[in-house]
């Protein structure tokens, strides 16, 4: 009898599951879909797509290393402290899913009745409804030096436009370390494209006020900024967008063609979505300079002075950052937990979007807290021996912000999900 009921144990135990083999389409696909081909898919920031089982498999020993270090997929802010819709965290079951699946041989297994891959990417990759490039290819200096380069791209749009999404792509990954985006109705800035922030000139041009000085950001590890629904950034008719960017050192000729993708409000607009920068200029404890060997912290309190909804939140800082941390406190004294980054990564930043909205009472203060490391120990630091850093927008000096997307406040916000 024994042979027997052994038989039946082991049909039990198969019935229910037990001792089946990980495959890539039952257990390593939904990974892939839901933290890796936002940026590994054609046309993604990635260097290499993640889009078909070959090139999964492929990659399978380097993806089994980079997400068991937790290098991959990048994500630097604090779960524990706040949670954010675009968030991209492997569970440790994940990791040993994917550990298993690669020293099982990556077992190719049957197609699911779920959504492929190819599915999702026709969801992600919406077509934008209006793609801007810089007006020519920009050669960049093969001088080995940090260019900072300005360019005025006209929308010519017909009428005053809501715009629900907002995305850069980079024409050169290599050498476009950053961008920042701003808006000019008077059309009267547009002879400084192309031009060196180093030239004079540009503080003529830099007189005329803009429509909005902080449309959009990118910076590596970004991608696009999405909207609630019946929100929108407003640009009005025959904007010109203003592009600053920046570019590492080269030692030799290359181009850049970068551009820019918007996708217009399907919906009726109502409110406007209005950007708050938090800069160098409202640290409390000045001045903004980081001696040699020290690790100094700066402090930013910020008053709200009426109901705000926060969408999302920027961090940024260069390559002695250290660590950053931003709460809200309101005038009861509840503190609402914002961001908290423990380990700063200058090469991996992005724009955090809430699950849902933060209310943030009238009166209350913003507090923000930025680390800094300028030791020689620090492996990141761009100069050793450790040397004086102070404010600049070039990468080896520093910058200290926060630039946060909001909504005048209305009763519900905190229950939208989009």
């Amino acid at each position: 009898m024994r042979p027997f009921v052994l038989l039946i144990i082991c049909l039990l135990v198969a019935s229910l599951g037990f001792g089946q083999s990980v495959t890539y389409y039952k257990d390593i696909e939904p990974i892939i879909v839901n933290n890796c081909v936002t940026c590994h898919r054609p046309g993604g920031l990635g260097p290499f797509s993640l889009m078909t089982y070959e090139e999964v498999s492929n990659k399978g020993n380097f993806i089994a290393h980079v997400t068991k270090t937790k290098y991959m997929p990048p994500w630097q802010a604090d779960p524990l402290f706040q949670t954010f819709r675009n968030e991209k965290i492997l569970t440790d079951t994940e990791i040993q899913t994917i550990q298993d699946w690669v020293k099982g041989g990556m077992t190719k297994g049957r197609k699911s009745k779920r959504k492929a891959i190819a599915e999702v990417e026709e969801e992600i990759v919406t077509q934008p409804d209006l793609s801007l490039k810089m007006g020519k290819p920009f050669e960049i200096s093969d001088k080995s030096v940090e260019e900072f380069r300005f360019f005025s791209i006209p929308t010519n749009l017909p009428e005053d436009t809501y715009v629900s999404a907002i995305e850069f792509i980079p024409g050169n990954r290599r050498l476009v370390h950053h961008s920042r985006l701003m808006s000019d109705t008077t059309n009267d800035i547009r002879g400084i494209d192309g031009m060196s922030e180093l030239d004079p000139r540009v503080k003529n041009f830099q007189k005329t006020p803009l429509a909005d000085d902080f449309l959009y950001g990118w910076v590596p590890g970004n991608n696009k900024i999405f909207f609630p629904p019946n929100t929108g950034k407003l640009l009005y008719k025959s904007t010109d967008l203003i592009l600053n960017m920046h570019y590492s050192p080269s030692s030799k000729k290359e181009t850049d063609q970068s551009k820019i993708n918007l996708y217009f409000a399907k919906t009726e607009v109502d409110r406007v979505v209005h950007t708050l920068t938090l800069r160098e200029n409202d640290i409390v404890n000045q001045p903004f300079y980081i001696y040699a060997e020290t690790s100094p912290t700066f402090y930013i309190n910020y008053k709200v002075d009426k109901d705000i909804s926060l969408i999302s939140l920027l961090p940024h800082m260069h390559f002695i950052g250290k660590r950053f941390k931003a709460v809200a406190e309101t005038p009861s004294g509840e503190i609402i937990p914002l961001i908290k980054i423990d380990k700063w990564d200058f090469n991996w930043q992005t724009t955090y979007q809430f699950k849902h909205m933060l209310k943030i009472p009238a009166g209350s203060y913003i507090k923000m807290e930025a680390q800094y490391d300028n030791s020689s120990n620090n492996k990141a630091n761009p100069f050793v021996p450790a040397r004086n850093i102070g404010y600049g927008w070039g990468s080896t000096s520093e910058m200290c912000n926060l630039i946060i997307y909001y909504l005048d406040y209305r009763e519900g916000d905190e229950e939208i999900d989009y």
